[in-house]
């Protein structure tokens, strides 16, 4: 992974927001060997969008810290949990659900398809999206019916997925994205880049300065941010 993310996921997601977004956000990050995993109340209260990137180690992550996140978001806070964040602690305990889903690593092209042309995530977004070098995740997703269905993959195997979905929990918007691994370079794609800026947007709270929201991101498991917050991973 070091050598595709020499700044680790967490940097590459905060650059990729910054060079498309600019002024228009306050991006940080957090990690997972962070004292509260970077995200403490006072961190979480500047924060109007978190950005979760998490792999191996969901486990690891302090209850207290995921009932912390969820109170937020139910307050207002957006989140975007990203790729195999689908087993985050957070998504699971806002899903209600499972969150499994099928899964086959074999160097798969993706082609992300916009089921939903006009929605604010997907403007500037090519159709397809394709993601030359990527693993493929499958049908059954166990995950509540999506309040807003946008993207959908296609694989090489004839799979098929739902890798954009929104939802609302209380004051919050959700937005799951699945293209994003660490085995291959798909952060660094630019229309993957677009979506990402495209959704810190549409998922900070209403009435939020959109010239200036603060977003967090965090790299191994967890990434936080300001006035529009991006990401965190585990």
């Amino acid at each position: 992974m070091a050598r595709r993310y020499p700044d680790g996921i967490h940097g590459t997601i905060a650059a990729g927001l910054v060079e498309l977004l600019g002024e228009r956000v306050r991006v940080r990050t957090a990690t997972q060997d962070q004292a509260d995993h970077g995200l403490s109340a006072d961190v979480l209260d500047d924060t109007d969008v978190l950005t979760w990137w998490g792999h191996l180690k969901h486990a690891d992550v302090a209850d207290a810290v995921v009932d912390r996140v969820h109170q937020r978001v139910l307050g207002g806070m957006g989140l975007l949990p990203l790729h195999s964040a689908h087993f985050a602690k957070i998504f699971i305990k806002l899903m209600g659900t499972s969150c499994s889903l099928a899964w086959r690593d074999s160097d798969d092209t993706e082609l992300v398809w916009t089921v939903a042309p006009g929605h604010p995530i997907t403007e500037g977004v090519p159709q397809p999206i394709v993601i030359a070098q990527q693993e493929m995740y499958g049908e059954f997703f166990d995950i509540p019916q999506p309040e807003e269905q946008i993207f959908l993959s296609t694989f090489t195997g004839g799979e098929v997925f739902r890798s954009g979905c929104a939802w609302r929990r209380g004051k919050g918007r959700i937005f799951y994205f699945s293209p994003g691994d660490q085995g291959y370079p798909v952060y660094h794609h630019p229309d993957i880049k677009r979506v990402l800026a495209n959704a810190v947007i549409w998922a900070a709270p209403r009435g939020v300065d959109s010239s200036a929201p603060s977003v967090i991101s965090e790299p191994s498991p967890l990434l936080a941010g300001g006035r529009v917050v991006g990401e965190t991973s585990s």
